[in-house]
């Protein structure tokens, strides 16, 4: 179960255990900024994106380099990061499937996919 500015309950089998507005927990560590989750489970904190709240492709460099299947992206709780249409023309020609949503849904989509393939994600917990 999901709510509108975050998530509770129980989720997929995955590291996201538990989201609400500005604070993600990650394998049993709390998170109260953005981050990114790599395809090996590895979480890299204070993740500030170039352009505020909008994700281009410099902003996740460092997830590209372990060359993902999938990026799921939580765009925040109110979804008010937009991704940049470069970024997703980027992402296309590489052959990596983008999925953004707001980051409550996220969490329980990028949970569903762990595991299962090399996603990597990249969530925006506040707005």
């Amino acid at each position: 179960m999901y709510a509108q500015n975050g998530y509770s309950g129980p989720a997929a089998a995955g590291p996201i255990e538990a989201y609400e507005f500005g604070r993600i927990t990650i394998a049993r560590r709390i998170y109260t900024s953005d981050v990114l989750i790599f395809p090996d489970g590895t979480v890299k904190g204070d993740w500030w994106r170039s352009e505020g709240h909008r994700l281009v492709t410099e902003d996740i460099t460092e997830l590209l380099k372990h060359a993902p299947e999938h990026i799921v992206v939580g765009t925040g709780a109110y979804g008010a990061m937009h991704i940049d249409p470069r970024l997703k023309r980027h992402l296309s020609e590489k052959g990596v499937h983008l999925i953004a949503a707001p980051t409550a849904r996220a969490v329980l989509i990028f949970n569903s996919k762990f595991g299962k393939g090399k996603v990597a994600g990249a969530f925006h917990l506040t707005c």
